[in-house]
């Protein structure tokens, strides 16, 4: 029996449809994933020294609540499992393997913190799950070849100590510094990229260096040693507890040096406003978001949908604070991992999603930013633009800057 040439286009046609359609609708899943669910898990300080950081938990918390009221993603509810860690690298380990192994997370995200994750991440790696949008902005969770497991959320701590390098030599070349850093990965990691901007001035400029560890009550009497050396410009590498405290003390001194504060201290409810708004007037530091209190953005499309999530969605928490908006941003950066892996929800591919982000412009990105990221490239945030508080709100200064520096 002969086919005519029309009826063996349309059987063929129908066999190759056939034969397709099973891969086209496979579903692949790991541990965490299924039909109904994708589990993600976090370790969050909500208590301890550093719980001023527990404010991200609770509204990356409202905002997966708002995308499962919604649909979820791709019809599955994320399941976000959050644990207290107090900002203790021990109790962290032991939160992150119950996440692991009892919880069966597909992912972690946004574990909080330069020690935490440091302490999980040998762990994460070897077990081959996702230490996805890390909290912390050192430069040892933005390492592929050694750390294929790790991607990090936060711009590189030295590559934001490179900025304020280049603000110094530009604005302040005969400074005389002093630095207070946490002694951990976090506070080296900004000493390092402050001597590397610096250069070879590096020597001259900075006079004096003073460290505290987590575990300490208040570094009053650091404050006091760095006064002493003559300093006239104060390079104040500390989290959000011990920024507040050495803003005060400076006051209480009468030290009035060039103010530069990182980035994540830079809280005006959490921080600023404890330590005294006053006391903190003319601070400098550098921001990649839109800040909530600078009317600039009032009709923004973004912050509008920012705000609007804020008040429904987490009524109780101040809208105002920059670790709000972080959380809302790491958030929606999550949900978009998750989107792109479709039904492909394995732990390799949410890396591979993670990695190959092109042109994202996050709803609260400052113009002139946006996410890209590569095989060769992991850094999700990578553009900052300097700003410094009036005494009520941060206001943005200067161009959007990127990090070219370069090794010699």
């Amino acid at each position: 029996m002969t086919l005519s040439r029309t009826t063996a286009a349309a059987v063929a046609l129908l066999l190759a449809t056939t034969l397709a359609t099973p891969s086209f609708a496979e579903k692949k899943y790991d541990p965490g994933a299924s039909d109904t669910e994708i589990k993600v898990g976090q370790t969050m300080p909500m208590s301890g020294p550093a719980s001023a950081f527990g404010n991200i938990a609770k509204v990356e918390a409202a905002y997966i609540r708002m995308i499962n009221e919604q649909g979820g993603v791709g019809g599955r509810k994320i399941n976000l499992i959050q644990y207290d860690d107090a900002y203790s690298p021990p109790k962290t380990v032991e939160q992150v393997r119950k996440l692991v192994e009892s919880d069966e997370v597909l992912t972690t995200f946004q574990i909080i913190g330069t020690p935490p994750n440091a302490a999980v991440q040998k762990y994460l790696n070897a077990k081959k799950v996702p230490q996805l949008l890390a909290g912390s902005g050192a430069t040892r969770f933005t390492d592929p070849k050694n750390y294929p497991w790790t991607i990090s959320a936060n711009p590189s701590y030295q590559s934001e100590a490179h900025i304020y390098a280049k603000y110094i030599l530009a604005n302040h070349p005969n400074a005389k510094i002093a630095i207070l850093y946490q002694n951990d990965d976090l506070g080296k990691d900004y000493v390092k990229g402050l001597k590397e901007g610096l250069g070879s001035k590096a020597a001259s400029m900075i006079v004096a260096e003073a460290s505290y560890e987590l575990a300490d009550p208040t570094v009053d009497s650091q404050m006091v040693t760095l006064k002493a050396s003559g300093a006239d410009l104060f390079y104040n590498m500390s989290t959000p507890k011990f920024a507040a405290q050495s803003i005060r003390k400076a006051a209480e001194l009468g030290w009035k040096p060039v103010h530069i504060l990182e980035v994540n201290a830079t809280a005006v409810g959490q921080v600023l406003i404890p330590a005294g708004a006053e006391n903190a007037k003319d601070i400098i530091s550098v921001n990649y978001g839109k800040d909530p209190l600078d009317p600039q953005w009032a009709n923004d499309e973004g912050m509008k949908r920012y705000k609007a999530f804020m008040a429904k969605w987490a009524p109780n928490d101040d809208a105002n604070s920059g670790y709000a908006t972080y959380g809302y941003s790491t958030a929606a950066m999550l949900v978009r991992i998750l989107q792109a892996c479709g039904d492909e929800l394995t732990r390799a591919n949410i890396m591979k999603q993670a990695t190959s982000i092109t042109n994202y412009v996050p709803d609260l990105a400052l113009p002139g930013m946006s996410v890209t990221t590569t095989a060769d490239d992991w850094r999700i945030n990578k553009q900052f633009q300097m700003m410094k508080f009036d005494g009520q709100r941060w206001v943005l200064f200067g161009p959007v800057v990127t990090d070219d520096y370069k090794a010699d």
